[in-house]
């Protein structure tokens, strides 16, 4: 038996878990910092960075308590050490030298964009039972900072499909929230909205790219429901101005254009994940399953979409638990097992790096 304390601070939760044997979630704590970044509409990376400071060392002792381990008990020390904001990854990454050098322990760096790929996997703490996964698969991973296609040829192996070429899709989701005055965060926020409207009410385009494209971009997007909301803009330069904004706007027509964007960005997503299932089929890969990850994996629209859509490609689903969507530590400990079995481990020198890895482009 395995015990991996996992670590993670690349944005702005602050997150420690304990994880049996890479799939048994003994503790899985989150402190998330919505409070302060609020008033902002998005994260700030220094106050973001403070934060993680002060809350690390609770939150870590905390995912001790909950599954009843000491220090001395676990067996490697797993951090997430790319990609994020460098100075949360920082913290994160110090904290993880520190236990691993004075306790001895194996030190394993994590991606946590693919850690995000393994939370479905994860069992414990109310998450379910999945089936295995049956590879090669597609991934999908939606979040604030990243949105990319991958196939998935096992635990943390994937091959770079398609990525964003602007804004994230959890990142469209905040400024939208920001356009309609929904609240932050962005994405729940314009999810709850969304369910109260009519997404037929507005058109809004479906930023697809070249017929063959398997790259995503939300920016057009994001101005197409600027305009709807406010208005074109009138005169040019400092006289610029909107004609109206949200506060001119019905509960009901807000609520419509949230369910417009909301629906212009599922079926994005969804043509995006057809257009991979063909090209890779065309190809000679027999794809078996898709897996979905990231925070915007709990939007409701897109969860019920695909889970109708792997019905139809005949594939089987994996989606995290909704616990598991947001940043967490489990995923992290979970994936660096695949490391831990393999004898594979980082020293102290195991760098932070903002950007993805290269085998995501």
């Amino acid at each position: 038996m395995s015990l991996i304390l996992g670590l993670e601070t690349s944005c702005d939760e602050t997150a420690a878990s304990i994880v049996e044997d890479g799939r048994i979630v003994r503790s899985n704590v989150v402190s998330t910092q919505h409070d302060l970044h609020e008033r902002f509409g998005g994260v700030v990376p220094e106050i973001a960075s403070r934060a993680h400071l002060e809350k690390l060392l609770p939150v870590v002792q905390r995912a001790l308590n909950d599954a009843g381990v000491s220090l001395q008990q676990l067996d490697a020390i797993a951090v997430g050490n790319r990609p994020g904001l460098v100075g949360s990854l920082v913290v994160g990454a110090s904290a993880a030298k520190a236990l691993s050098w004075s306790l001895g322990l194996p030190l394993i760096g994590v991606d946590h964009v693919l850690a995000h790929l393994y939370a479905p996997v994860l069992v414990g703490l109310g998450a379910k039972p999945q089936a295995a996964v049956v590879y090669p698969a597609i991934g999908l991973v939606v979040s604030g900072g990243h949105t990319s296609l991958y196939r998935v040829d096992g635990p943390g192996q994937v091959v770079l499909l398609g990525k964003t070429i602007d804004d994230a899709v959890g990142e469209a989701y905040d400024k939208a929230a920001v356009m309609l005055k929904a609240g932050y965060p962005g994405g729940p926020k314009v999810d709850a909205m969304a369910q109260l409207g009519d997404g037929a009410a507005y058109k809004l385009p479906r930023p697809l790219l070249g017929p063959q494209s398997l790259d995503f971009s939300f920016s057009g997007l994001k101005t197409a429901l600027l305009y709807a909301v406010r208005g074109t803009p009138v005169g040019r330069g400092a006289n610029s101005h909107f004609e109206r904004d949200a506060d001119d706007l019905t509960d009901q027509q807000r609520a419509d254009l949230a369910a417009a964007f909301q629906l212009a960005v599922v079926d994005t997503i969804a043509t995006k994940i057809k257009r991979a299932h063909k090209q890779l089929r065309a190809d000679g890969c027999s794809i078996q399953s898709l897996i979905i990850g990231g925070g915007v994996s709990a939007n409701s629209l897109l969860r019920n979409r695909v889970t109708a859509l792997a019905e139809k490609l005949a594939l089987q689903l994996h989606i995290p638990d909704m616990a598991l969507c947001v940043d967490n530590a489990a995923m992290i400990a979970g994936l660096a097992h695949e490391r831990f079995i393999k004898q594979d481990f980082d020293d102290l020198s195991l760098p932070v790096v903002a950007t993805t890895s290269a085998h995501q482009g």
